[in-house]
């Protein structure tokens, strides 16, 4: 009881302490409301508009037929660059991917070599470097696939998966954003208030009686 007592006693005085520090209150309020938003509704849930572009270095039917394909909305008409202002695009965040097709792709692909196309993205702009990868991979893929054999072919799976979302059936991306976004900040806080709570206690000159107090430890750090 008397354990219960003295962390209750403690919480208060440190309530109290926290309604009189306005900054504190601010960030608070913040932390679970705006930044909130900002962190649900910031990450795209799908890629649109993304700058890409395209070094063709074999300049076929098929080249053309992989750039033509990547269209908006999910990308900006392809920019058509040579291999050197690559980097320099990059870096500036002209782009945030980079195709370049080597030469002779076209005859090794129907020769039945695997020629390799570099993907350059910039990993900074996180969700959609991750996201858009995955998207470019399958249409370069889709489009190679359907050139060599003259039709688009898409096996049917052997089993079907009945998928069923508890908790977000639709999966919106913005309750896993605003969700995780709440439990950084809880962890955040607990740090900043804490190391807050004792820096109070040393400009106010009290931290000395509050050691000398008849407390434990456990009890000043869970009040």
């Amino acid at each position: 009881m008397a354990l219960a007592s003295n962390i209750y006693r403690l919480g208060i005085k440190e309530l109290w302490s926290l309604a009189r520090d306005p900054v504190m209150l601010v960030l608070i309020i913040y932390s679970f409301s705006f930044q909130v938003y900002v962190a649900a509704t910031a990450m795209p849930e799908a890629l649109s508009k993304v700058p890409i572009a395209v070094v063709d270095e074999d300049d076929s039917p098929l080249s053309a037929r992989i750039t033509s394909a990547l269209h908006p909305p999910q990308f900006i008409t392809p920019q058509r660059v040579t291999l050197s202002e690559v980097d320099v695009g990059l870096d500036d965040g002209l782009y945030t991917f980079s195709l370049n097709i080597p030469p002779n792709f076209q005859r090794d692909v129907l020769a039945g070599r695997a020629p390799a196309i570099q993907l350059n993205v910039d990993a900074t702009r996180m969700s959609q470097a991750f996201t858009g990868s995955g998207y470019i991979q399958q249409i370069v893929m889709g489009e190679i696939n359907e050139f060599v054999q003259r039709y688009r072919a898409s096996a049917a799976p052997p089993v079907e998966l009945a998928l069923r979302v508890r908790f977000n059936p639709a999966l919106t991306q913005a309750w896993f954003g605003s969700l995780m976004e709440i439990i950084n900040n809880v962890t955040m806080l607990s740090i900043v208030l804490a190391g807050a709570a004792l820096i109070r206690e040393r400009e106010h000159g009290t931290i000395e009686h509050l050691l000398v107090m008849p407390v434990t430890p456990a009890e000043i750090m869970l009040g």
